[in-house]
């Protein structure tokens, strides 16, 4: 399954677990219940993946944790905020690059439209 086809999976789950529960829940909250639907959907999620820095020859292990890595190629980050702002943007583009990987997703379950 290539990028673009888990990320529409992805969005389908994000919804359900909105209109399931909508805003006001804790980031934790709502990674666990995305979890579920992922995994409902056939999809391989793993929640709070260490992410490591390496800088030059160092490599710092507990340098970074993704909240759901899917299918072993798309980042997802969840916020539960009132805005979001250009750190959470950075965030997400800082763990693409740290990763290797191309495709994450940023989301803010704290909102009145999930769109």
């Amino acid at each position: 399954m290539e990028e673009n086809e888990i990320s529409y999976a992805i969005r389908g789950c994000i919804f359900k677990v909105y209109n399931n529960l909508g805003p006001g829940l804790l980031e934790s909250a709502y990674e666990a219940a995305l979890a579920f639907e992922l995994s409902n959907a056939g999809l391989d999620v793993k929640s709070q993946v260490f992410l490591p820095m390496i800088y030059e020859s160092i490599k710092v292990d507990n340098g970074y944790r993704l909240d759901l890595l899917v299918n072993g190629k798309v980042i997802i980050e969840l916020k539960s905020v009132e805005t979001l702002l250009d750190v959470h943007h950075k965030q997400v583009i800082t763990y693409l690059k740290l990763s290797g990987l191309k495709l994450g997703l940023l989301v803010n379950f704290n909102s009145e439209d999930i769109s």
